[in-house]
């Protein structure tokens, strides 16, 4: 076990579960620590671009895209949100106190070298495709992510 490398799997696609998510991640990373973070379903539509290609898409899979937000600015908050005036709300709140929106906190993961993995599986449940995700992901299955909750001693489920 590696006491410097830290795992998260991101299951939530809320807000404010994503912007826990990589405020932990980062603070991990700036104390130096190896940090993982697997995006599974929900979590998903955080990495999604606003704007992607098209792709052909059984039924059910179009279903899934056109309902899930699309992308980091798009997501609700998971109480409160009213119609998506709660997710506003809680952005201007974080305006005014200087704090890091989730799309600085993620390219500041970027820059941090923090692993992004999204979860092929995932991807290929809800339709998704490699080119409809952010620049900078990996992509993989569960087992790389056991492989790497292996060897870190803390593992978190967001």
């Amino acid at each position: 076990m590696d006491t410097t490398k830290k795992t998260l799997i991101v299951f939530s696609g809320d807000l404010d579960k994503a912007i826990a998510a990589f405020i932990i991640a980062n603070g991990a990373a700036a104390m130096g620590d190896d940090v993982t973070m697997f995006f599974t379903f929900w979590g998903l539509n955080i990495l999604r671009k606003p704007v992607a290609p098209s792709h052909k898409k059984s039924f059910l899979q179009g279903m899934f895209g056109g309902m899930m937000p699309r992308g980091s600015q798009k997501l609700g908050i998971s109480k409160m949100n009213f119609a998506g005036m709660g997710a506003k709300m809680m952005r201007r709140v974080m305006r005014q106190q200087n704090v890091t929106s989730l799309e600085e906190l993620i390219q500041t993961a970027k820059e941090q070298g923090i692993k992004m993995i999204a979860c092929t599986m995932s991807m290929d449940v809800l339709g998704f495709k490699e080119d409809e995700l952010i620049d900078g992901l990996e992509f993989a299955g569960v087992a790389t992510y056991l492989g790497e909750a292996d060897e870190a001693n803390v593992n978190l489920f967001v």
